[in-house]
């Protein structure tokens, strides 16, 4: 892949950049193209019972609408250079965006759980894509001066999605149908693709004739599928006790490493490894891995606790959760002029240890805490996120060829989607275990023989009631469960920030970029 498109590299100067309006018509576009591949991800995450329900499924059956999605775009995403070298990446662009919005159409119209599966694949398969040309066209379409705006801007989409898609989600199923998550789509996806291949069909680039690695692609849908159904049902069939989970164990690990070996034996990958013999590439994807999956698992935390320790309903837990991206807005277009100004890895550090330390402030949680002093610490979590994301990608795409970048851009995209699998499957199952040990302890220390549910069954205004023993042990037992939540919250929160700290101090193990992120030199 790489050495057919060394021939194109270079072609996208013979094209002025936009400028003025159009610039940012183009920008906009592409940058909300982006945005909705990505709200995808979380926004059927607090809907997915009344789907479910709608469709006569079981909640367990449910949860598939989830991994059909997540599976296929991670699939596809890692394609995103191959695919532009072959079909050019304007025209697949345009193509995913409105294939995006026709399968979201069709999810919606959805009559049966078996079809919104299969239009759940296509629309994650049409996202994959979309998300990493995204963010190669905002670089070609910006002049030279002005890419770290285009990757500001970018990342600002990117991490706002996740963060927006439960709330839109949860009030548009309270609000309307569960299959308004899916058919709000359809008229942006439209009129992006219709948009952009009118403003950007002339920055389209000589194709590469390139055979397919049909062998390659099998083998990444094996054990990305295996890893993913994995992940999505340990927590239900109790992990590695599970026959079932210890054989997709097995299946991924076994697939990966035989991808691995035939990408990097194979004159014409599908996804081009060799892009991680650059130090710099692949210090930056294991910090993106790690920090990335902790903000993505905060995310995940954080409305569990609400709702299950606090009371709030789906939505609400939702609004909460969104203060986290309001400053993310403001600061990502400063992380990018910062970008240009300083070493990317001092703004890395920052950004990721000022995560951390704002991730211990909400580790003293309590279960009286009111909505103001639940969000202060959310809101400022926003100015962390640009700032380590932003130059990140700077450095990861700075430190590769001009022309493997559509290829760091997909791994980039997939990285990014595989860790936050990672992270709702190890949050929620440690969440939940953490919550049942201390349950245990605190029953033990609270009324280890009885007697304290006794005493309170014989209060005077429990006097005279049927069933007060039981109401009393019942009563206890809810004090102990709200605690029990709350120390299993505090307590991964702590585990998140010190995955925030190492983050931050392994960035210290890339070198400095290798050249600036030219928009002209990007050729897919």
């Amino acid at each position: 892949m790489s050495n057919a498109t060394t021939a194109a590299s270079g072609q996208p100067g013979q094209q002025p950049a936009l400028s003025g309006a159009m610039l940012w018509v183009g920008a906009i576009v592409l940058a909300l193209a982006n945005f909705l591949a990505v709200l995808n991800m979380t926004i059927a995450n607090v809907t997915v019972p009344n789907m479910a329900g709608a469709l006569g499924a079981g909640s367990s059956q449910g949860t598939w609408i989830i991994t059909a999605y997540a599976v296929a775009e991670a699939i596809t995403v890692t394609l995103t250079g191959w695919l532009a070298a072959r079909f050019g990446a304007v025209r697949v662009f345009s193509l995913s965006v409105v294939a995006f919005g026709l399968f979201s159409l069709l999810c919606g119209l959805s009559t049966s759980l078996g079809m919104l599966l299969g239009m759940r694949v296509l629309q994650g398969a049409a996202g994959g894509p979309l998300m990493a040309l995204s963010q190669t066209l905002l670089l070609r379409i910006f002049p030279k001066e002005k890419s770290m705006q285009a990757m500001g801007l970018w990342a600002m989409t990117t991490l706002l999605a996740p963060v927006v898609g439960p709330v839109l989600g949860g009030w548009l199923c309270d609000n309307y149908n569960w299959s308004w998550v899916f058919l709000v789509n359809v008229p942006m996806a439209l009129g992006f693709g219709v948009i952009a291949w009118g403003l950007l069909k002339r920055y389209e680039e000589p194709l590469a004739k390139l055979p397919v690695d049909k062998i390659g692609f099998l083998l990444l849908v094996v054990w990305v599928a295996s890893l993913q159904i994995m992940l999505d049902e340990g927590k239900d069939l109790d992990w590695f006790s599970s026959t079932k989970i210890i054989l997709l164990a097995v299946i991924a690990a076994i697939g990966f490493i035989a991808f691995v070996i035939w990408e990097l034996t194979e004159k014409h990958p599908i996804v081009d490894l060799r892009v991680f013999r650059h130090r710099g590439f692949g210090t930056s994807m294991f910090v993106l891995a790690l920090a990335f999956g902790a903000f993505f698992g905060l995310n995940v935390l954080t409305p569990l606790w609400l709702q299950y320790n606090l009371g709030y309903t789906t939505t609400w837990a939702g609004l909460v959760v969104a203060w986290g991206g309001l400053l993310s807005v403001v600061f990502s277009p400063i992380a990018a002029n910062l970008a240009n100004r300083f070493d990317a890895r001092w703004l890395i550090f920052i950004g990721i240890f000022w995560l951390g330390g704002d991730t211990l402030w909400r580790s003293v949680a309590t279960s009286d805490m009111d909505y103001w002093t639940i969000i202060i610490p959310m809101f400022f979590m926003g100015v962390g996120m640009p700032m380590f994301y932003v130059p990140l990608t700077g450095l990861a795409m700075g430190s590769v060829d001009e022309h493997e970048t559509a290829s760091a851009a997909g791994l980039m995209n997939f990285v990014r989607t595989i860790s936050g699998a990672i992270a709702t499957s190890l949050v929620t199952t440690a969440w939940q275990d953490k919550s049942y040990t201390a349950h245990d302890q605190l029953a033990s220390i609270v009324d280890p023989t009885g007697d304290a549910a006794s005493l309170i069954a014989g209060a005077p205004e429990m006097a005279g009631q049927m069933g007060a023993g039981p109401m009393a042990r019942e009563m206890l037992n809810n004090l102990t469960t709200s605690q029990s939540l709350l120390l299993s919250t505090n307590g991964l929160m702590i585990a998140i920030a010190v995955i925030f700290f190492v983050s931050a101090f392994a960035i210290a193990l890339a070198p400095k970029a290798a050249r600036a992120v030219d928009a002209a030199a990007i050729g897919h």
